[in-house]
């Protein structure tokens, strides 16, 4: 997705004619469905005028390729400005442009930040060649154009302040940011001259055009899937590129913990953010470089999916170091060094099981273990994918418990999306028709990258699900707490349990079943074994994982009523224990739960809704 593109002639015509800014915020206004702040447009028209002056004086004047806001794909984020066009050599070149409207900045203790004014108040930003140097490294790895076929398109990047003044000692030329400057220049307000001969040596020879047409047509095609490559993570060879506020979130955390063998006070680290904007990308990457630097670094969540499924990639070796919430009840305290906590909405009150010894029970709540045991305490957390009424972690949980307990705190939020396509639109328009939250997008528009689906019957989703697989994509069939969950057959097999119809389906295994037949995964590697296509997964083993496809059979246990236009919740129909015991909390528990399966998917989400009336409030809402 693109805001624009044309010519470098149209380009700067529109922005002779002032109509550059008007068209950009139509153009975002059809996508997004809203408008675009006050803040945004002005900083279009101030930033768009200044590289239009200087594609003018570079002879940069008529064939060359324009993008304005090109979105990354599986990515929320966008490019200010690529141009596009040959060298004189004939080698087909891009360059993203990075333009930023700062006119001073100040020292950050992050590596890879300054601190600038923002909205009115000064914040930690990444340096322009560093955020600008991550999108290259982010097109370069997923996108064909840039690294398939014999004559692969060349990418570059540079990063334009054309309200800045050169000074040599300034601290956006600190030496810390040498090799980033070096491979991702910086052109001030008054270098304009060396920018036109950067811009000059790439793209002098137009023929930009085709170059464009040849990145829209490009194939996303993700080479660094977040499971597969763990294993290589935790070896130090980081696969993933972290892209603007992630980070700054990792550069602050790694700041926190050289901080923290000196200073006595704890420090809580809390990250907000919706499903999809790269949490746990985060968190295992500085999983990998805190162990590689020499930090007692451990990684912890309450879903034994999540953490069995890391073990089994990473292997015995590293596998020490992956726990649960519930591990630190013995554990000394500051004995870890950064005690990094995924999933952390599934904290609870305290870590007695009903399996436990009442000499071994105790009333610390969970939180007081977790953050006693390690000097930096870090929390992923997405307060709407609670799904049990045990669960208890929240933003304000947690902010509480460490104002009380005389905590540093550090509080931020994700909204960059890497799931459903890229698309912001899709998990706000999930919360807005769940009623979970009010949001802006409102109608689903079926001309999105991202493809939902809704689907007449569940044999016909299970066989797209199962397509979708067979091609090389990951994907998986999930459904509603809706029928009774089995013990395996004698032989090993599981009963059939999800029946619709003619439509028969087993669960995945029980996270007990023991001596399962050899073609059936454990319930805690179902979202990764391949074997696992061949059931249908629960709340409980899909929440923490995505696919590149998702399926859901939508079940009775949460209805729409048109004539009271509200959702209702049906216990007759859930077959989840816990959840039907939570009183007035059973509707949202099962909204959440929806919102959770239906935001698995990184390409798509597919849908068989059991409830007709359910179904059509869904597609009254797609146009």
């Amino acid at each position: 997705m693109k805001l624009y593109s044309g010519t470098s002639a149209q380009f700067i015509e529109d922005t002779i004619q002032n109509q550059i800014a008007e068209k950009l915020k139509a153009s975002f206004f059809l996508h997004f469905r809203y408008s675009p702040s006050d803040s945004e447009v002005k900083s279009w028209k101030n930033s768009l005028r200044a590289i239009s002056q200087i594609f003018q004086y570079s002879d940069l004047t008529d064939d060359n390729g324009i993008f304005l806001e090109y979105q990354l794909p599986i990515n929320s984020k966008r490019l200010d400005c690529m141009i596009t066009g040959k060298n004189t050599n004939g080698t087909e070149n891009a360059v993203i442009i990075e333009l930023k409207q700062w006119d001073q900045c100040e020292e950050s203790n992050g590596q890879n930040e300054v601190v600038t004014w923002v909205a009115g108040s000064k914040k930690d930003l990444l340096h322009p060649s560093v955020q600008v140097g991550q999108y290259q490294l982010y097109l370069q790895d997923t996108l064909t154009a840039f690294y398939d076929g014999d004559n692969p398109i060349d990418l570059y990047s540079c990063a334009y302040l054309h309200n800045y003044n050169y000074y040599s000692d300034d601290v956006i030329f600190a030496e810390k940011f040498s090799e980033s400057l070096n491979k991702y220049p910086l052109f001030t307000g008054d270098d304009v001259n060396n920018l036109k001969d950067y811009l000059r040596s790439k793209v002098s020879s137009g023929d930009g055009m085709e170059i464009l047409n040849k990145i829209e047509n490009s194939k996303y095609r993700p080479s660094k899937k977040l499971m597969d490559h763990v294993g290589n993570t935790i070896k130090g060879n980081s696969e993933y590129i972290l892209l603007d506020k992630q980070q700054i979130i990792y550069d602050k955390i790694f700041a926190f913990a050289r901080d923290g063998f000196h200073d006595k006070q704890k420090q809580v680290v809390i990250i907000k953010g919706g499903p999809g904007t790269g949490k746990s990308v985060i968190a295992l990457n500085l999983m990998a470089d805190l162990l590689l630097d020499g930090y007692n670094a451990h990684y912890a969540t309450g879903s034994k999916a999540f953490t069995e499924t890391l073990r089994e990639i990473i292997g015995k070796r590293g596998s020490a170091q992956f726990k649960y919430f519930n591990s630190y009840m013995d554990a000394k305290d500051n004995e870890i060094d950064v005690l990094i906590c995924d999933e952390a909405h599934r904290i609870r009150k305290t870590s007695n099981n009903r399996f436990m010894k009442k000499e071994h029970r105790t009333d610390l709540p969970q939180i007081a273990e977790i953050i006693n045991a390690s000097k930096v305490s870090v929390f992923f957390i997405d307060d709407d994918q609670v799904v049990r009424p045990d669960e208890i972690g929240s933003v304000s949980y947690i902010t509480k418990y460490a104002l009380e307990n005389n905590c540093k705190i550090y509080l931020e939020e994700l909204d960059a999306q890497f799931r459903c396509n890229g698309s912001d639109g899709f998990i706000n328009w999930i919360n807005n028709t769940l009623s979970i939250k009010k949001t802006a997008n409102v109608i689903w528009d079926s001309n999105d990258d991202f493809e939902f689906k809704v689907f007449n019957s569940p044999l016909d989703l299970d066989n797209a699900i199962k397509e979708k697989d067979s091609e090389g994509n990951t994907a998986r069939l999930t459904a509603g707490f809706c029928w009774k969950w089995s013990e395996p057959n004698p032989d090993g097999t599981l009963v059939e349990d999800v029946i619709v119809g003619d439509f028969k389906r087993p669960w995945n295994a029980k996270p007990n079943a023991r001596r399962l037949d050899i073609n059936i995964p454990q319930s805690s590697l179902w979202a990764y074994d391949p074997n696992g296509i061949n059931q249908v997964g629960c709340v409980y083993t899909a929440q923490g994982f995505e696919f590149d496809y998702v399926g859901i059979i939508f079940g009775k246990d949460l209805t729409y009523d048109f004539d009271n236009q509200s959702w209702e919740g049906h216990k007759e129909h859930s077959h989840d224990t816990v959840v039907k015991r939570s009183k007035e909390q059973f509707v949202d528990l099962v909204k959440n739960t929806y919102r959770v399966l239906l935001t698995r998917g990184m390409k798509g989400c597919y849908v068989y809704f059991m409830d007709k009336d359910t179904e059509r409030f869904f597609k009254s809402r797609i146009e």
